[in-house]
């Protein structure tokens, strides 16, 4: 299936009906603080992307897989909010462990542009890719850890 541009509408129709509230809260919430957001059919089902910023930068997608739906936050300013991290659920960090280490961080052989993160949690130090770190299944338990994370990241990226 070749990638082409959907609306909101389509892309909400898709969310499992546990989810539908927290992906329309957050939905709003974004666009209150100024993210612009793309819709797209991709092969492996529907993406929703959120940018802010000049240059715009991907602050979160919400996509599916076969999982179920999930989230990846952009977490580029995490440094500055370190202590939330902390507060994850032991799912969540999980998710983190398993994500793919970071080959440009690790062992310098991703592309320059690419830059993963790293950060620690607890006392354990993290190098992970920033295309998988930060993906979680959305659940009742991680959906408020989720948008918290959002609102961290975004917060953080409007100070600049």
């Amino acid at each position: 299936m070749a990638q082409s541009k959907i609306n909101f509408d389509q892309f909400i129709e898709a969310v499992d009906m546990d989810n539908k509230p927290f992906v329309q809260d957050l939905h709003k919430y974004l666009l209150d603080k100024g993210c612009k957001a793309a819709f797209e059919e991709k092969k492996s089902g529907y993406l929703a992307s959120y940018k802010y910023g000049k240059p715009q930068k991907a602050v979160m997608n919400f996509l599916f897989r076969k999982s179920g739906m999930l989230t990846r936050i952009y977490g580029e300013r995490i440094g500055n909010y370190p202590d939330f991290l902390n507060t994850l659920p032991s799912v969540m960090v999980e998710s983190i462990k398993d994500a793919s280490m970071c080959k440009r961080l690790v062992l310098n052989e991703c592309s320059p542009k690419c830059g993963g993160y790293d950060f620690t949690i607890g006392s354990e130090r993290f190098q992970k890719c920033r295309y998988s770190c930060f993906e979680f299944i959305m659940t009742s338990e991680s959906n408020p850890y989720i948008k918290s994370f959002v609102e961290h990241e975004l917060t953080e990226r409007m100070t600049v």
